[in-house]
Parts: C-alpha cells; sequence; structure tokens
C-alpha cells in the first residue's frame, strides 16, 4: 500500500501581527495614501497616547501623596522615579513632566470637572495652569486650558510680563560699563579673535549678575567637545529645575 503523498501548503511567513500603542486603536493609517485617513490615524493614536499620560501621571501621584512608594520597597518618591526610569529605559525629565500632570489635575480637580476637562482637551496643559492663575482671572484660564492648543495656553500662561528693564552693560571701544562705572578695559594690542572672545564672557557675566544668576565657566578641549558639553548641560538644568 503506498502512503498517501500531503501536499505542502506552506506560502511563506506570515506578517506578525501589530502592535498598537492602545486597544481599539488602529496602525493601518501608516500604510495609507490617503491624506484625511493618515490625519484622522494620527489624531486617535495622539489621543490613545494623552490618556496614557494622564493615567500615568494620576498613578504617580497617588504613589507620592500617599507614599504607596515604601510598598515597593523605596524609601522616597525620588527612589521609586529613579528606579522606573532605569527600568523602563524612560528620560527622567519626562516622567517628573507626568508627575505633576497628575498632581496639576487633582489640585484643580472640582474646577476641571466642571468644565468637563478630557483627555481629549491634552493633560500636558495642566502643567502650566497654576501660573496662568498668576496673571489671569480663574474663569478665563479654565475656559482657555479647555479650548486652547497647548502652544498657545503654555503663552497665554505666561501673563503680560512687563519687559525687562534695559541692561547696564555697555561696550564702548576697549572698554566695558556696568552704568556709569568702567568695569574692564581691554588691551588693544589683542588680536581681534581674542579680545571678541574676552568682551563676550565679560559681557556675559555682566548680564548674569543683573539677572541674579550665576555664570559658570569650565575649560574644555575643542567646539566638538563643547557641543557634547552643551547638550549634556541643558539636559541637566530641565531635568533640576522640572525637579523644582
Amino acid at each position: 500500500m503506498k502512503d498517501k503523498a500531503i501536499p505542502n501548503e506552506y506560502d511563506g511567513p506570515r506578517a506578525p501581527a501589530k502592535r498598537t500603542p492602545q486597544a481599539g486603536i488602529s496602525l493601518d493609517y501608516a500604510a495609507s495614501d490617503d491624506a484625511a485617513e493618515i490625519d484622522a490615524g494620527i489624531r486617535d493614536t495622539i489621543k490613545g497616547v494623552r490618556l496614557s499620560i494622564l493615567a500615568m501621571g494620576l498613578g504617580l501621584a497617588k504613589l507620592k501623596a500617599k507614599g504607596l512608594y515604601t510598598d515597593l520597597g523605596c524609601h522616597s518618591m525620588n527612589d521609586y522615579l529613579e528606579e522606573l526610569c532605569d527600568d523602563m529605559q524612560i528620560d527622567k525629565t519626562t516622567v517628573y513632566s507626568w508627575l505633576h500632570i497628575g498632581e496639576a489635575y487633582i489640585k484643580y480637580k472640582k474646577d476641571l470637572e466642571k468644565i468637563k476637562f478630557s483627555d481629549e482637551d491634552g493633560p500636558t496643559k495642566l502643567l502650566f495652569v497654576g501660573r496662568a492663575l498668576e496673571y489671569h482671572e480663574k474663569n478665563v484660564v479654565l475656559r482657555n486650558v479647555k479650548e486652547m492648543s497647548y502652544r498657545k495656553f503654555k503663552e497665554f500662561s505666561k501673563g503680560d510680563e512687563a519687559p525687562a528693564p534695559p541692561s547696564k552693560i555697555k561696550v564702548v571701544g576697549n572698554k566695558i560699563y556696568i552704568g556709569r562705572d568702567l568695569a574692564v578695559t581691554i588691551a588693544d594690542k589683542l588680536d581681534p579673535q581674542t579680545r571678541a572672545y574676552l568682551e563676550k564672557i565679560t559681557v556675559q557675566a555682566g548680564e548674569a549678575l543683573e539677572a541674579g544668576e550665576i555664570l559658570y565657566t569650565t575649560r574644555l578641549y575643542d567646539k566638538e567637545e563643547l557641543r557634547r558639553f552643551e547638550r549634556g548641560a541643558e539636559k541637566l538644568k530641565k531635568e533640576m529645575r522640572s525637579r523644582n
């Protein structure tokens, strides 16, 4: 008796299942050439991410407010956030923003519920509600946090700040003055590049003093090292300021 031949029905590897950032959101629009479909898909995806941000923010705020991080073996909220960032490979600035979003929502929860503020209105705008209330009436702030775009609300939250007074730092020839007082005289014999370099540093130092800031100087090997240092320094400043 002959064995019955089994036909080979293999037709190549199957495409992997699509992974979506949020259940119910399709990524089919990425393969479309229809502008409206692509735009709608992008907006739906962003809404899904915003839902996650608000949920994560509220969760982080609850962990902090109720001290629940101790149940996870952490001595402080900062320890928990550090561990979370390391485990999940997330930028610390981003996670602190989520926390502040959650805290802002809890702080203004009653007012936000009255205007029916939802995830679609943009949770990231909540970062600027407190600052906006320093300059504007509450009803105006609540209306705008609901209706304005992120960029417009961020600008609105700054208020009508008075323009900064003119700087007292003046450069006249090779002399640098603070008001009417002579601060620095740069030798005429120096080459133009060195003279411009020293003038720039001196003016920046004077402007920092005027603003009550600190000018920190350090020596770097070359411009390539300077560019790398600047990127790292800016990231560190944002991280430190997000904790204040």
